[in-house]
């Protein structure tokens, strides 16, 4: 193999793996998911300008522009803090896909991670276009209101629920094997 062809198979490595393809998949179709859902919501709803919609007992649409973080942490509304928190996303979301390309060994790991990278895309286009993240799913019941989120929260969350099931099973096997 010549230097230009070993180059190339380690800048590939680094960006592309057994599971890359299922995980790119993952992450785009939750993109696509969650954009559609966003722009359904706010242009053919309407729903900034309706208000509340009840829809179940327990659910409500109501359109929240979250420019801070998870819960509203560091919430700043500058345009120039959104392109920060889109950058870092976009920052996380590179290296949440160079674990996948070079050390995803399932498929539970792969869909994990394309979860994470398409929910985080998805806030991050939300930042830079709206200027915030655009949340409208309200959980509520007996009084108690939970936070208002979208559909890219909601793939971000499984996401991270499957990387801590993959590693349970991990540990569970480990342990099993020094039996």
């Amino acid at each position: 193999m010549t230097q230009d062809q070993n180059a190339r198979t380690a800048v590939t490595s680094w960006f592309w793996g057994p599971f890359a393809a299922l995980g790119l998949t993952v992450a785009a179709v939750t993109f696509v998911i969650d954009q559609a859902n966003k722009w359904w919501v706010i242009n053919v709803m309407d729903l900034p300008n309706r208000g509340d919609v009840p829809v179940l007992p327990f659910l409500t649409l109501k359109f929240t522009l979250n420019t801070g973080i998870s819960y509203s942490l560091f919430d700043i509304p500058t345009y120039e803090w959104q392109l920060t928190l889109a950058a870092l996303a976009i920052i996380a979301s590179l290296a949440l896909w160079i674990w996948l390309a070079t050390s995803a060994t399932t498929k539970l790991v792969a869909v994990s991670l394309g979860l994470i990278i398409g929910g985080a895309v998805g806030n991050a286009l939300d930042r830079v276009l709206l200027q915030g993240v655009a949340d409208f799913y309200k959980l509520h019941a007996f009084g108690y209101s939970w936070y208002i989120f979208n559909i890219a929260d909601v793939a971000i969350v499984a996401g991270v629920a499957g990387l801590l099931y993959d590693l349970y099973l991990t540990s569970r096997n480990d342990a099993a094997k020094s039996l």
